[in-house]
């Protein structure tokens, strides 16, 4: 699977277009979404779904997990709670390393003047 989800341009995009995208059925792609609640597009008034490229990152790891690694539903739903705890606490580190970034510019102001 070589989508490039970066390169993305419009705002939403169809059930179709997404299932396109994979080359899945739109049906596997609402099977998805019961199991894996992290998938949750948006509705317009018709009730037509409309995936951000937030979902369609999401889609992205789950189709790896099931097609590429060969999980079962089961093993990909745990994989995927262990991908997001881990980015998780990556994003915390970052956190933390940016208040320390800062801390050390405002520090490195106050010896410099």
């Amino acid at each position: 699977m070589n989508l490039d989800i970066d390169k993305l341009t419009k705002l939403y995009y169809s059930i179709g277009e997404v299932a396109d995208m994979f080359d899945v059925s739109t049906s596997l792609l609402r099977y998805w979404e019961t199991e894996f609640p992290q998938i949750s597009p948006g509705k317009n008034r018709k009730g037509d779904r409309r995936y951000t490229t937030k979902d369609i990152r999401r889609i992205k790891t789950i189709y790896t997990l099931l097609k590429e690694e060969g999980f079962t539903i089961e093993g990909a739903k745990a994989a995927y709670k262990k991908r997001q705890e881990k980015e998780k606490n990556l994003d915390e580190i970052i956190d933390r390393l940016k208040k320390v970034r800062s801390g050390l510019r405002s520090m490195q102001k106050k010896f410099s003047t």
